[in-house]
């Protein structure tokens, strides 16, 4: 039986997975979401030597469960190859009292090549299993990481054009660079004057404008998402949570069957609750950890049943998670309100409208497996010093939130079940953050700081930034936050 994704804001809007992928946003506003799960043989006896691509099979297989097992074999070979520098793609590091998967192997160095590297893939695999015409126009708000790594992905990929609007203040040097020097005749990319949430929000409204929506079509093209509200995006993030578990029984510090907590940075949800779809399939976690950084939205949400957006954004030394509008939080809450469309749809209205709402009732169960807490500028800084004291590795300032909330929430519970910090990047992408850290130096310039970051920890530069500097800068756009509609109609000539 095939595997149903339905809206969160419609009951009678069911998809298969690979519509879901195509479509990336329902055309109601929802997001395709699984109403039940899928029956994975978790037995890590096998697991423990299996390879992360025989992994990625077996759970990639359940999810997306309407693509062939050739079609499967060719988006995961072509995706977890040599792009990434360790064949483990997704090396697990033991530290004092920690965790940490590395998840920044890739040719960006940040999480997202996860997911990614094997989007284009599944998508232009769908578009042909459905015989679809239309040019696909990825359209996407990036917070810093996400822009970068759907553009390596996708650039060039037939059939294909990319759209990435930004927040020009709101990335590091290093992050923008990135994004910036991209090459591939199908990218665009756009500075906005305006923070995250403002590119997320017109991003939203473009893909539930029906004028706009009926104006593509005319031409042959059709939107589709690279944010983790597309599912395509959100599933191979299961992947690599079943991964580490088999790789912590490989290394004997566990037992097939003992649960094992896991401490995500979060901004947009959608990393934290791909460990959530992982425990529904048989995964044995203790606590899913969101940890946040002074954009605290989800912490107080998780205290209180309260979500208020009603707040100051605050630009950190972690930008992919200042975000006070987490997308797909929206899954979670369907889930929490026993899948019920039309609850969810109430409750995203009066975000929309008035800046928050509030659960009534909801799963005590599912809540119960979330823990929150967030770190401050200071927290975070003294905890990327205090790792490297104790263990000479250097986390990047978003691993280092989940490090310091892991580490408050241990001596607050006393809960000391093995625990993994999902690191979400290099520290190469944050040079100037990790090294004031480290040495107290400041007013060094990223790429004074990459090499202080190059002697500080011995790591060969990362490929994506090793002549980052003087790669020429090929995308100069930017429009006001209003003017997002009118820049996406001129790149596209409709």
């Amino acid at each position: 039986m095939t595997l149903v994704y339905q809206s969160t804001r419609d009951a009678n809007n069911k998809v298969t997975a690979s519509q879901a992928i195509l479509q990336g946003l329902a055309a109601d506003g929802g997001l395709f979401t699984p109403v039940s799960y899928p029956t994975v043989d978790l037995d890590f006896d096998v697991l423990k030597d299996a390879s992360y691509q025989e992994v990625a099979k077996l759970v990639l297989s359940a999810f997306l469960d309407d693509f062939t097992a050739e079609e499967l074999d060719y988006c995961i070979n072509n995706a977890y190859d040599n792009k990434f520098d360790t064949p483990e793609i997704a090396p697990l590091v033991k530290l004092k009292g920690q965790y940490n998967l590395e998840l920044f192997r890739g040719s960006t160095i940040a999480f997202k090549d996860m997911a990614l590297s094997i989007l284009p893939y599944f998508m232009t695999t769908a578009a042909k299993k459905h015989g679809l015409e239309n040019e696909i126009v990825i359209l996407t708000a990036t917070s810093g990481d996400t822009g970068k790594a759907a553009m390596a992905g996708f650039a060039d990929v037939p059939g294909t054009k990319i759209i990435v609007f930004y927040p020009r203040d709101g990335v590091s040097k290093v992050q923008e660079l990135q994004m910036t020097t991209q090459t591939g005749a199908n990218t665009h990319v756009v500075a906005i004057d305006g923070n995250f949430d403002d590119a997320q929000t017109d991003v939203k409204r473009m893909f539930n404008d029906a004028a706009l929506r009926e104006k593509l079509a005319a031409h042959k093209l059709q939107f589709s998402s690279a944010n983790s509200m597309n599912i395509g995006r959100l599933v191979p993030q299961i992947v690599y949570y079943v991964w580490a578990y088999a790789q912590l029984v490989k290394a004997g510090d566990i037992e097939a069957g003992q649960e094992v907590n896991f401490t995500v940075p979060t901004g947009n949800f959608g990393n934290i609750l791909a460990a959530y779809y992982a425990k529904q399939i048989g995964l044995p976690v203790g606590k899913l950890i969101c940890a946040s950084n002074d954009n605290n939205v989800l912490t107080d949400f998780f205290a209180t049943k309260t979500y208020d957006k009603k707040r100051a954004f605050k630009v950190t030394t972690s930008p992919s998670m200042d975000i006070l509008v987490s997308s797909n939080l929206e899954r979670l809450i369907f889930h929490l309100v026993g899948n019920d469309a039309q609850k969810t749809k109430n409750l995203m209205d009066q975000l929309a409208e008035k800046g928050q709402y509030s659960l009534e009732d909801a799963d005590a169960a599912i809540l119960d497996l979330f823990a929150a807490g967030f770190a401050t500028e200071a927290e975070t800084a003294a905890e990327i010093k205090r790792v490297y004291d104790e263990n000479a590795y250097i986390e990047d300032p978003h691993t280092a939130v989940a490090s310091a909330v892991y580490k408050a929430y241990a001596e607050q519970t006393g809960d000391l079940r093995p625990t993994v910090i999902v690191s979400t990047a290099s520290p190469y992408k944050f040079p100037v953050v990790a090294v004031e850290a480290v040495t107290g130096k400041s007013g060094l310039s990223d790429f004074e700081a990459l090499e202080q970051l190059h002697e500080i920890s011995g790591v060969a530069y990362p490929k994506a930034v090793d002549g980052l500097e003087t790669a020429p800068v090929l995308h100069k756009t930017v429009v006001a936050a209003t003017d997002m509609q009118a820049a996406v109609e001129s790149y596209l000539g409709v």
